[in-house]
This record gives structure tokens, sequence and C-alpha cells, in this order.
């Protein structure tokens, strides 16, 4: 059969089947684009820190009325760092203090414990938001109405239990600043009353699982040694299960190794903490509501394990006619 030449309506045709392909292709471009920021734009964000800057505090000169300072290490990832969003008005309470993480100095104790930013003025602030130690701080607060509460924040996000082992970076950095806190405080009294640990998630795989209960009960060991502290209450607490494991990863088995740790350890306990499902957005990071739990269950434990910590009575009131 004989071809018949294009005619014009052919060239018109294919041009718009050419234009129609292209802005097809440009639609598609598009719809992947907007997908794609709307995906960066549900990320879980840690809003800033707010209302600087940190009231400093002379850490060596007790509050009236108090007999002592509690120092307590706050150790592991970003769930102890905190990433919950903040309270509009930061907590202000003097019988709570905190070591700055920046310069070393001691402030009243507010969200983010773990702030990385200037003290003045939160320059360099990072995620840093909620998270268990100033629940903690509260709760044996109010149980002891007789000592202020120090806390030595030392967590780093994403770490692995790797760098929390002795000539490690994280182990040493906390060991100096716990030994330091004490240099600082000893007008006022001061112990190392315990330790908090959460961590695991960076920890909770095929690979790392296998040795991560001996490298938890060498931090736990090194730690009493090396501050000469052998009963030192040592409190860990599980991670979130907030998604099904898969692809590797052992959260559930890493939540029962530290749940067995008070098996393997005198003067240690764990926080169950596998219930509370609620979080930023992302599945692993608790949210403020859940941290402010944990920091609850964390005091109750250390209550439990630490005989000296036993809830306190107040002060009694100067008797006036006595002094007459």
């Amino acid at each position: 059969m004989k071809a018949h030449p294009p005619t014009p309506s052919d060239f018109t045709r294919r041009r718009w089947l050419s234009h129609s392909m292209v802005g097809a292709g440009l639609i598609t471009l598009g719809a992947l684009a907007r997908a794609q920021d709307a995906k960066k734009s549900t990320k879980a964000i840690t809003p800033p820190p707010t209302k600087p800057p940190l009231q400093p505090v002379e850490i060596a000169r007790l509050p009236a009325g108090l007999e002592r300072l509690d120092l307590f290490l706050l150790l592991g990832q970003s769930n102890m760092k905190g990433r919950g969003p903040m309270p509009d008005e930061p907590s202000r309470n003097p019988r709570i203090v905190m070591m700055h993480l920046r310069d070393d100095a001691w402030y009243l104790a507010r969200h983010p414990l773990h702030l990385v930013g200037d003290a003045k003025t939160f320059a360099g602030s990072d995620n840093a938001g909620v998270g268990p130690g100033l629940a903690f701080a509260e709760a044996v607060a109010v149980q002891n109405p007789r000592i202020q509460v120090g806390l030595i924040p030392c967590a780093v996000g994403g770490s692995a239990i790797a760098l929390w082992q002795k000539g490690a970076k994280l182990y040493d950095g906390a060991i100096r600043r716990a030994q330091l806190a004490l240099q600082q405080t000893g007008a006022a009294r001061a112990q190392i009353r315990g330790a908090l640990w959460l961590q695991g998630e960076a920890d909770a795989t095929d690979e790392r699982i296998t040795v991560h209960e001996a490298k938890l009960l060498k931090l736990v060991d090194d730690l009493r040694a090396d501050l000469g502290l052998p009963t030192l209450p040592f409190i860990a607490c599980t991670i979130g299960e907030m998604s099904p494991d898969g692809a590797g990863r052992r959260k559930a088995d890493m939540n029962r190794l530290l749940l067995s740790l008070p098996e393997k350890r005198a003067h240690t306990a764990c926080v169950d903490a596998r219930d509370l499902k609620s979080h930023i957005g992302d599945s692993v990071h608790f949210d403020t509501a859940a941290q402010n739990e944990i920091g609850r269950r964390y005091a109750a434990k250390y209550f439990a394990i630490a005989p000296r910590a036993a809830p306190q009575p107040p002060m009694p009131k100067p008797n006036k006619d006595a002094a007459k």
C-alpha cells in the first residue's frame, strides 16, 4: 500500500502530543518535588529555646533552709538529651540547678537541660528540648524538701554505647564533669547520688546488640570505680517502641536486656516505658508528656533503690515561744 506524505494536520497532531508529553513530565516532576517538600515539612523539629538568659547561681552556697546538694548525672543519647517541645515559660526553681554543657558553670535548671548554646543569648543551640531530667529533679525535690538538686547533663544524640566506655570521649567527659562539679560544690556538702541512663536506639541492631550487655555492665562498674562510689544508684530506662521492629532493628530485644539490668548488678533499676507511645512525630523521640512521665518513674525507682534518699519530712519551723 502506497504511503501518503504527511499532511499539515499530522504535523499539528505530533506537536500537540509532544507538548502533552513534556507537560505531563513537568507535572510529574512537580508532584515529586511537592511530595519531597511535604516529607521534609513533616520531619520532627524541636523548636529552639526562648527567653534567654540562663540565670546564674552561686553553687557553693545553699539556699536558706537546705541541708545539702544532691548531684545526678544524665547519660545516654537523644531521648535523655530530650527532643520534646518546651513550655512557654521556663522553670526557675532555686532548689533545682544545672551544670551548663558549654561553660561548666551553674544556673537555675530549665529546658533544655542539654543546652549547647550560649548561656546569655542561646546562640549556637541545637535541637535539644524536653527530656526526663527536670521532671525527675522536681519529683525528688518535692519528696526531699531539705535538699537542693543538681543536674549534670552529659547526653549526646545518636551516641552508641561504645562512646560511653572508659577511655572514650563521652565517658571521659562525664567523669570530668562529675569531678569538676564536686570541686565546685564542696562547700554545699554536695555528693553524687545517682546516674540516669537512657540509651539503646543506636545499638538496637543485629550487629551491635550481641555485645551491648557486656558494655553496659562495664559502664556501671567503671563509673562506680572512677567516682569512688561502689553502690552508686544507676537507673536505666527502656527505649521507645513506637514502631514495630524490622529490617534488622531489635528494640524489643534491647528493652528486655535493659530490664534485666537489676539481675546483673546491685543498686540498679530500669524504668519500663514501653507503654508510652507518644512521640514528636518520628516514632523515635518521646514527646513532652512522655518525657515528664519517664522523669517521675526515674524518681520512683531512685527512691526504691537508694535508702538514704527516702522521702524526708520538712524541716520544723522555729518555736517562737521557746525563743523568748
